[in-house]
């Protein structure tokens, strides 16, 4: 049983996961960023395969990149459907949601410098 009485329902937790892939669907086709951040991920997602690095930190850091920029298409689109003119709150809403996602990206850089390149360096024989 779930917390508000009812049980699990598959039908119910399916649909609510194709509007949700649907979600990234929209998103990589429309987001340029998306789409260059998702090759970026498993672009950083295959080196930690082939130099046999911790998958983790690397699949961690990558989500959350990838959910952020979800979030910040969203509040965008949010913003833009509120407030179809400039206004300075709706730039400090997107300014706000774009560097949640810059943020996040420098610290998937430092988890990257961190776990995949004392692997390189171990895989070529430099450290």
């Amino acid at each position: 049983m779930r917390s508000d009485g009812s049980a699990w329902n598959a039908r119910r937790w399916q649909r609510s996961a194709g509007f949700a892939w649907a979600g990234v669907r929209h998103a990589y086709r429309t987001q340029a960023n998306f789409r260059i951040e998702c090759w970026a991920a498993a672009l950083a997602l295959g080196a930690a395969l082939a130099l046999r690095a911790p998958l983790a930190p690397v699949a961690l850091a990558c989500a959350l990149v990838l959910s952020l920029e979800l979030v910040n298409t969203a509040l965008e689109a949010t913003v833009d459907l509120v407030s179809p003119e400039r206004h300075p709150l709706a730039k400090v809403a997107k300014d706000a949601a774009a560097a949640a996602v810059l943020i996040a990206s420098a610290g998937a850089l430092l988890v990257a410098a961190g776990t995949l390149l004392p692997a390189l360096l171990r895989a070529l024989k430099l450290s």
